[in-house]
């Protein structure tokens, strides 16, 4: 993701939650940089429940934020994610290896 990309999915959350922008900054990017690196160094497949829990303790504990707090974020990033996952896959499906009859998936297997 590119920090402008990073940038609008502060903004949407920010402005779909009553926290902070800074909270919510230091939450969506230390959350994402976990998924980066998980995506970089490790060759196995999660569930999309699996990955979020893991994602959520490490985002809990590298913050100190409260864990309601650290849910409804990358909750809310999450549906961010999906909704950009969805419009690529509709706009260029070749970008993601899908064909244009396939069904939609999620942004984070």
């Amino acid at each position: 993701m590119t920090d402008q990309e990073i940038n609008r999915a502060i903004q949407y959350v920010t402005a779909s939650t009553s926290y902070g922008r800074d909270t919510v900054a230091e939450i969506v990017k230390t959350g994402l940089g976990e998924l980066v690196t998980l995506a970089t160094q490790s060759s196995r497949q999660f569930d999309r429940e699996a990955l979020m829990e893991y994602v959520s303790q490490w985002t809990i504990k590298r913050t100190g934020q409260p864990e309601p707090l650290v849910r409804e974020v990358l909750g809310c990033a999450g549906r961010w994610l999906d909704d950009m996952y969805e419009e690529v896959a509709k706009r260029q499906p070749d970008v993601l290896g899908r064909s244009s009859n396939d069904e939609g998936g999620s942004a984070v297997a």
